[in-house]
């Protein structure tokens, strides 16, 4: 029921251990865990990777001395009415299709359970999705850990994981989701704002899912020895203790686990272009515009932030991938003779492109970002200060965390609707890239890049969390 790449050898008596990683089918959880993965590998422990075959296909490549510490397993994707043939990732269908997605995904409890049974790992590290995992891993002996793949504060403000899992959460009302919940500090300012709980609430409700993805969450919380978390203790340490004391679980942060930039000789990467116009750039000069490759944005809201790039008369590069939101029936497009007005100025690249490189570019001087927690990692690693157009689930709460910080501002909306003006995105970007009032956020950017950027600290984190799977880890029975 499942194929690996190399054999698999059980490790036992050199202290060293072999841990299955599973995380959900996104590329935004699936990358983090890889890295997870890699680092933990290059300490001469073992690792499974299970996903499903398209995916494991579509992951970047190991690098050479890694990759025999580290099975590419692929567990067969079961068909599922209403999934489409071949979609194996949410970025393979649309937000109202993810459901699907998630049945299917359940369908990889057998072929799991058995490689479990055959394989006998110490350790297995999951995602949100797999509520029914638990139960199965601690009949067999296995260690259990949860890696949150985003941040403490995220989690802390979904609550109690025992809420989740019965529906006990207090808050019934949208508006109770815009204030601080009571078991976070009064003074926080992590809160929704009214439009993105109702985006939120009305994406759920026309979805029929068989389990929500709150019992996910609490299940997978719950059914855990140690929840690792994508944070550090130098930035915002309080969520780390909020959520332990919400969970009753050992809370480990293993680093912000900032990726690096590699190198590349392909003279068919679209990164000789792309350097070649950030080359003929001033330093600092450029606005990098990179909303993430799941995106899909409304026709109003991609023609706004277009006009609002061009009235900001600042030179861009915005990655917009396959103008995402477009279909057959109801495409979406760039304005007219937009891409004429800003020619020289403006490139709009409309593949795939290697952001991080982008973003170690001497040229670049802001990042417009939805605020998704790597692409922030990412940005900050580099010291850019934000400028930020949050849309999905903890976007909103990542860019009041950091607009709170001051590292960058928020582009102001509508308050009940959450449509953007042009000239709120012309404002913002000249405020944090050109603006006297704009130097406090291009200066704590600067000095967030300390932290962010700081590999050897984050290593270090990795190697508690490593230390700590060592000496936790169940002994086996069977």
């Amino acid at each position: 029921m499942f194929e690996s790449r190399k054999p698999l050898n059980t490790m036992a008596s050199d202290g060293k251990l072999h841990i299955v990683v599973f995380p959900w089918l996104a590329f935004g959880h699936m990358i983090p865990f890889l890295e997870l993965a890699k680092r933990i590998a290059k300490r001469g422990h073992k690792i499974s990777f299970l996903s499903t075959p398209r995916n494991i296909e579509r992951l970047p490549k190991l690098p050479l001395n890694l990759a025999p510490a580290i099975a590419l397993v692929k567990l067969p994707l079961p068909a599922v009415d209403g999934l489409p043939e071949n979609a194996e990732a949410t970025s393979d269908v649309p937000s109202e299709k993810v459901h699907f997605l998630k049945k299917a995904f359940d369908g990889l409890e057998p072929g799991l359970t058995q490689f479990l049974q055959t394989s006998n790992p110490d350790w297995i590290i999951y995602d949100f999705a797999p509520y029914w995992l638990p139960p199965i891993a601690a009949k067999l002996g296995i260690s259990r850990g949860f890696f949150n793949a985003v941040n403490a504060w995220f989690l802390a403000f979904l609550g109690p994981s025992t809420n989740m899992i019965d529906g006990s959460d207090p808050r019934t009302k949208l508006e109770d989701y815009m204030v601080p919940p009571k078991w976070v500090p009064s003074n926080s300012n992590l809160a929704h704002r009214y439009y993105e709980i109702k985006w939120i609430v009305e994406g759920a409700q026309n979805i029929t899912a068989d389990v929500l993805d709150t019992y996910r969450l609490g299940s997978a919380i719950i059914g855990c020895e140690v929840l690792a978390t994508r944070d550090c203790e130098e930035f915002e340490p309080d969520w780390l203790k909020i959520l332990q004391e919400l969970n009753k679980r050992t809370v480990l942060p293993v680093g912000l686990m900032p990726p690096s930039v590699q190198d590349s000789l392909d003279t068919n990467d679209p990164w000789v272009s792309i350097k070649g116009w950030l080359d003929g750039q001033t330093k600092g000069s450029v606005v990098y515009v990179g909303l993430g490759s799941e995106l899909a944005l409304s026709q109003e809201t991609l023609t706004e932030l277009a006009l609002g790039l061009e009235l900001s008369e600042l030179p861009f590069l915005w990655a917009l991938r396959n103008l995402p939101g477009s279909t057959e029936s109801d495409p979406v497009q760039l304005p007219d003779g937009f891409e004429d007005r800003i020619k020289g100025r403006g490139v709009v690249w409309t593949s795939w492109v290697p952001q991080l490189r982008i973003l170690a570019h001497d040229s670049v001087g802001g990042f417009l970002t939805h605020c998704g927690w790597s692409s922030i990692i990412e940005g900050l690693q580099f010291g850019h200060p934000l400028i930020m157009l949050p849309f999905m689930v903890e976007q909103g709460l990542n860019a009041r965390i950091f607009e709170k910080n001051q590292v960058g501002v928020e582009i102001p909306r509508d308050d009940r609707n959450g449509s953007l003006g042009r000239n709120s995105v012309a404002d913002s970007i000249q405020l944090v890239m050109i603006q006297d009032k704009g130097q406090t956020y291009r200066n704590k950017a600067r000095d967030m890049r300390v932290l962010f950027g700081d590999k050897i600290r984050h290593e270090q984190y990795i190697d508690n969390f490593v230390e700590h799977l060592q000496n936790h880890r169940q002994i086996h029975k069977r």
